[in-house]
């Protein structure tokens, strides 16, 4: 059982990496394998609109056929048994190399066909347990406000849809700096931040451990199938 942790945020060290950290713990307890990935060490793009997945008789069996800097890591999703996306969200969306990725991995399993009911087609694919954890700055309050949970959710949809299953998590009111005296930002105080930092990270982060076990206690049923 393989699972791959996919880091989409700038830093290497703070709050998205450590609830990846958290779910790989909980995936490791079940033995699988697992391997951490920074987005940011790849320069690439998100899809060209080549279609060459979606030409007649396409041989690309869904995978991407661009070849650049990212093929390795579309190559490691196309055989694991576990996608987690961790990411930061910025004005209402995860980051630009995550949507540059989300685009290269969904769109060669898709299709334009549709069958007899008129439901999609999707290529044909094992079933993939998925997470996306989303990390921010905000609070849950604020983030319903402004409607997140719909314009983050809609790409675990697609992934539920096409891999077959996924699960979204919302870390917020997260610790945004490591010394706030240096920055101008009285609009979140460093006293109310540290506070959740103190209580309600500790549960974020065991409710990514949680989630991590719960994804591959599901890849096992599906392996033993």
């Amino acid at each position: 059982m393989k699972a791959i942790f996919i880091n989409g945020s700038p830093r290497k060290k703070f709050n998205t990496v450590k609830m990846l950290e958290k779910a790989k713990e909980g995936v490791q307890s079940a033995g699988a394998e697992t391997e951490l990935i920074n987005l940011f060490d790849y320069e690439f793009t998100g899809c060209r609109s080549c279609f060459a997945c979606k030409v007649k008789n396409s041989k690309t069996n869904g995978v991407c056929a661009v070849r650049d800097s990212i093929r390795p890591v579309i190559e490691k999703a196309q055989e694991a048994d576990i996608i987690v996306i961790g990411s930061p969200v910025y004005f209402g969306y995860p980051t630009g190399q995550v949507r540059n990725l989300v685009e290269r991995l969904l769109f060669p399993l898709d299709t334009y066909l549709v069958d007899e009911n008129g439901g999609r087609v999707k290529v044909p694919h094992k079933p993939v347990q998925t997470a996306l954890i989303y990390t921010m700055n905000c609070p849950e309050w604020l983030m319903e406000k402004v409607n997140y949970p719909t314009l983050l959710g809609f790409t675990g949809e697609e992934m539920g849809r096409l891999y077959g299953y996924n699960e979204v998590y919302y870390a917020c009111d997260t610790y945004q700096f490591s010394d706030y005296s240096k920055y101008d930002v009285n609009m979140f105080p460093e006293e109310k931040k540290r506070e959740s930092l103190e209580k309600q990270f500790p549960i974020d982060l065991q409710n990514a451990y949680e989630l991590g076990k719960r994804l591959a206690e599901k890849a096992a049923e599906v392996c033993a199938e």
